[in-house]
């Protein structure tokens, strides 16, 4: 398995976390003991951070040869901090990230983080970040291409990444000075309606930016993962061509260019039910491997992947053939620009 939605949680942030006064940050117990303050709950230091020899070990233990390394949500603060400290903290993640790709060869790479607070400075950091072994391009807010007037804001990133032949992994999240997330913890059900209803509906909202503009023409060397099997999509599609043979006969349907469009997605959480009907849109080709870099995670995909019914070359494709493909493509791509410098 090759798992393209792998979440890391970075230890060299946690002096910065000590002083932060809002949650995720570093606090200490009556007792001295220090511990991580989230609004997922408290987690002793000890246990909130990963390190490459624990994370290699899970991998082993549940069959992960590869895993592509991204910030755990609750660690993307970095990224909407004023700009003096994030364009540190994401240097030092950045640098972190190759390291553990140098030290362990052919078991990681990784997306990078940028401080989205300036978008020329994170077209900047993403250029720097992308001559380092291991980076192959950076993980992006979904709230950033919610609609294509949100996606406009992108582009000086986007020319960088197009430059670099950068992947971007775009993941259900917020712009710096977002409301996030968007139902409130007094409301009835809101993990629910948070992790799965709004999580899937603006999933949808950027793949129909990604897919039903011409967004993406101006970048024909960027490769797009969008995570959950792009949001309801494959349950909605349908719907989406009824109404376009009432409402716009002449255009061309909706299914036609989700299938055409360049834009991979993710099997994260979802079970064989979702995959079967993902594949039935996208085409096996389009589908990778995710699992949250969990080991419950992996289990979960496994058996969906497993119990899908899609035949064993899908079952391939998705578990590490694609992957493969395009992280070969993406290290041709960084040998032929290394041999050029």
């Amino acid at each position: 398995m090759i798992d393209m939605h792998a979440h890391w949680r970075p230890a060299g942030v946690a002096e910065a976390m000590r002083s932060r006064t809002k949650e995720p940050r570093i606090v200490k117990n009556p007792d001295g003991t220090e511990i991580v303050k989230s609004r997922m709950g408290d987690q002793p230091v000890s246990e909130a951070f990963d390190d490459a020899a624990s994370y290699i070990a899970q991998m082993d233990r549940t069959g992960v040869k590869v895993s592509v390394l991204s910030l755990l949500g609750q660690y993307c603060w970095v990224e909407s901090q004023p700009l003096e400290t994030s364009i540190h903290l994401c240097r030092l993640i950045n640098d972190d990230f190759s390291a553990i790709c140098q030290k362990y060869p052919g078991r990681f790479a990784a997306y990078a983080a940028v401080p989205l607070v300036d978008i020329g400075a994170a077209a900047d950091e993403l250029e720097r970040a992308m001559k380092l072994p291991g980076i192959i391009g950076t993980q992006l807010p979904g709230n950033a291409f919610l609609t294509s007037k949100d996606a406009e804001n992108m582009r000086p990133l986007m020319e960088v990444a197009n430059r670099n032949k950068a992947m971007l992994f775009i993941h259900h999240g917020p712009r710096p000075g977002d409301p996030f997330p968007k139902v409130g913890g007094d409301t009835d059900n809101a993990r629910r309606r948070n992790g799965t209803l709004d999580m899937q509906a603006s999933l949808s909202s950027v793949m129909v930016t990604l897919c039903l503009t011409d967004y993406l023409a101006a970048y024909p060397d960027v490769t797009v993962t969008v995570h959950n099997l792009g949001g309801n999509i494959p349950y909605e599609v349908e719907r989406m061509d009824h109404r376009c043979l009432l409402d716009t006969p002449k255009e061309e349907l909706p299914s036609s260019r989700f299938r055409r469009a360049k834009v991979y997605v993710d099997c994260n959480s979802f079970g064989p039910h979702a995959i079967e009907a993902g594949v039935r849109l996208y085409g096996a080709e389009r589908i990778v491997c995710g699992t949250d870099g969990t080991a419950f995670g992996v289990d979960w995909t496994l058996k969906a992947v497993a119990e899908s019914e899609i035949g064993a070359d899908a079952r391939e494709k998705i578990l590490s053939g694609n992957a493969a493909a395009l992280l070969a493509q993406r290290g041709a791509a960084a040998q032929r620009q290394k041999a050029a410098a």
